[in-house]
């Protein structure tokens, strides 16, 4: 009879409470101290809470923490940001990417002033029902800003858990099995701090590689570790190669230096978002007789040097940038901006690179006669990728 534990098993009532008591313990010695998150004998804020977990969506804890100071400098409680405007959110939002998050906190931000008084409701399907809010962030807000004993499971909390209980079932099939785990772990005392502990764990020394096994404090009820899996648990599904589109972009410009964009449909890919004129995005190149009846005026236009790329979650896009000259007076449809004020408008990052590119080639395309287009700098380019 093997003497290997048994993965994926229930621990007891006993071990469970001692497992809680460890990692309150360590946390207590160990915990981050993080922007968002209350001091120890602090009420949290619901808002910072809720505004941290929707900008910390598919982005790092470096980058978000200067940004959410900013932000609550800015905005400081849910009321004041019912009351901002859309353009106003997403220039904020500029970097952070998933602007679909942008769109849905001004959303949520409305309802909960509307329907709530301005207050969050402390309950899982009340936060369910608000923009923006699904089943790990209604969790997560219920259990750190309510102290609720409610099982939020982001990425290093199913890492834990995968380890700890030795799944060995790919993600995301997994999710709901490390859900059901994960839920028979929390306690009835000090869900918050415990909530944070789990992913304080993840973060620190549960790590993806190299995990610091001899520092943690479930080491002996690793489940993983005791299997010799740690390093490769949770496994993961291979993706499949990312399909590639293409595009053509319009840089028209007027004599007084003035630049043509338009903003795009508040539903879908960067809804709501400024950008400079294009083609639909395709599987297969744009020749140019098939791009410029796609122009939005007519102008002889220059392909320029270069190519813009860029990284969506579900597929990656190459752009070509042409250049034409717009008449004084346009009925094109859009905006005319100077390149000086794109770092005031809603920008999203592969559009800043389309800029980049263009002002570089335009520059060197003009200096004999005196122009320059450079003189302003750009918003610093975010490598974040990108979704609806």
């Amino acid at each position: 009879m093997s003497s290997r534990p048994s993965s994926d098993a229930l621990f007891t009532p006993r071990q469970r409470r001692a497992l809680a008591a460890s990692l309150l313990a360590w946390y207590d010695r160990h915990r981050r101290e993080l922007p968002w998150r209350a001091k120890p004998g602090e009420t949290p804020n619901p808002y910072c809470v809720w505004l941290s977990e929707i900008m910390l969506q598919q982005t790092t804890v470096a980058t978000v923490g200067g940004r959410f100071e900013r932000f609550v400098t800015r905005w400081p409680n849910v009321a004041a940001l019912a009351v901002a405007s859309l353009d106003e959110v997403l220039h904020e939002w500029q970097g952070l990417g998933y602007y679909a998050r942008a769109r849905n906190l001004h959303a949520c931000a409305k309802e909960v002033v509307a329907r709530h008084g301005g207050r969050f409701p402390a309950d899982e399907a009340a936060l369910r029902a608000l923009p923006g809010i699904g089943g790990y962030t209604a969790a997560a807000i219920a259990a750190l800003a309510f102290n609720i004993p409610a099982t939020p499971l982001d990425g290093n909390i199913e890492r834990v858990i995968a380890r700890l209980f030795a799944v060995e079932a790919p993600l995301p099939t997994s999710k709901p099995r490390l859900r059901e785990l994960a839920a028979t772990l929390t306690p009835g005392k000090r869900p918050c701090d415990y909530a944070q502990a789990a992913m304080d764990l993840g973060a620190m020394l549960c790590s993806p590689r190299r995990p610091k096994c001899v520092l943690c404090p479930w080491r002996e009820a690793c489940r993983a570790r005791a299997l010799g899996l740690a390093e490769v648990l949770p496994r993961k599904r291979a993706k499949p190669e990312k399909p590639r589109r293409f595009g053509v972009v319009f840089w028209v410009m007027r004599r007084d230096g003035t630049v043509l964009l338009r903003r795009r449909p508040e539903q879908g890919l960067l809804g709501g978002m400024m950008e400079f004129p294009s083609t639909p995005w395709r599987d297969m190149p744009w020749t140019e007789s098939a791009a410029a009846p796609e122009a939005p005026l007519r102008a002889r236009w220059r392909a320029l040097a270069g190519t813009v790329r860029h990284g969506f979650t579900h597929f990656d896009l190459e752009l070509a940038v042409w250049l034409g000259t717009g008449p004084a007076r346009s009925k094109a449809a859009g905006v005319w901006v100077r390149p000086a004020d794109f770092p005031s408008l809603a920008l999203p990052t592969l559009m800043t690179k389309v800029a980049s590119l263009a002002i570089r080639a335009t520059t060197r395309l003009e200096t004999g006669a005196g122009k320059r287009y450079d003189r302003h700098p750009m918003p610093h380019l975010s490598p974040h990728q990108e979704e609806p």
